[in-house]
């Protein structure tokens, strides 16, 4: 939000182990597609708003785009979203999109182009309704949706503990630690903690209900890592996660 979160030391992605006494199974090949085209717009829309204060003395796309409470209640509902395209410094951006880097390959490897896309956005949009809930001051950033890359990755870390090995224990380790120190530096003035529960709630959420469950199949020949989770399945829960949170905003601003 504000202020990014430091992700300095990002867990590593184990490669799955197999079980004992077989050969290693080689994760999904998946190319990023989802994760530097973020990035992409999130850095042309950064240098748009750098552009805009010195040609037109203020921060344009802010102004339309960021969580403002009042405007909100008015109608401008995009701007629940909107914020995670857009950042209050080059450090911010910096920060931000250092975390995408680092956390977003590794989700979309797993994930999926469609899915991984779904969680970026329905954490971004969840952290923002929270923050519009809960915090009066107007926010603006993607650590909403960073956060809730956070929690899926510790879901995902979690759920395949017997797959990755003895790595899978010390990543989780360290999601968690992660996770907890940056929600204790976003107590600090200044920062939308609120944007950050809601995000790490809403992609926690997504990744326990529609993230991928893993399976090996065909050990004895050519082993493969296999999805258990049915499209279907990941499509209701992300309805369910998005509306929930959309009557929530809906609530919020009938109040």
């Amino acid at each position: 939000m504000t202020y990014p979160p430091d992700y300095s030391n990002p867990p590593p992605y184990p490669e799955p182990q197999g079980p004992p006494g077989y050969v290693v199974v080689k994760a999904p090949s998946n190319t990023p597609t989802v994760t530097f085209t973020l990035m992409g717009i999130t850095i042309i829309t950064f240098l748009l708003q750098v552009i805009s204060e010195y040609t037109l003395g203020g921060d344009l796309p802010a102004n339309l785009g960021m969580k403002v409470n009042e405007l909100i209640v008015g109608g401008q509902l995009w701007r629940l979203v909107a914020p995670v395209f857009l950042h209050g410094s080059i450090l911010h951006v910096g920060f931000n999109m250092y975390a995408l880097y680092a956390l977003g390959p590794g989700l979309e490897k797993y994930y999926g182009h469609t899915r991984f896309l779904a969680l970026y956005f329905l954490a971004g949009f969840a952290g923002n309704v929270v923050s519009f809930w809960f915090s009066s001051a107007p926010s603006l950033g993607s650590s909403t949706a960073i956060f809730g890359l956070l929690g899926a990755e510790g879901v995902f870390l979690y759920r395949h503990k017997g797959l990755f090995g003895a790595s899978a224990q010390r990543a989780l380790i360290n999601v968690v630690i992660i996770a907890v120190i940056n929600l204790v530096i976003g107590l600090s003035p200044g920062i939308d903690n609120w944007g950050h529960i809601g995000g790490l709630v809403a992609g926690t959420l997504f990744a326990w209900f529609g993230g991928p469950v893993f399976k090996v199949e065909g050990i004895n020949y050519s082993p493969t890592l296999v999805d258990q989770r049915e499209s279907r399945d990941a499509i209701l829960a992300g309805v369910a996660i998005g509306g929930l949170f959309a009557l929530l905003a809906g609530i919020k601003v009938l109040l």
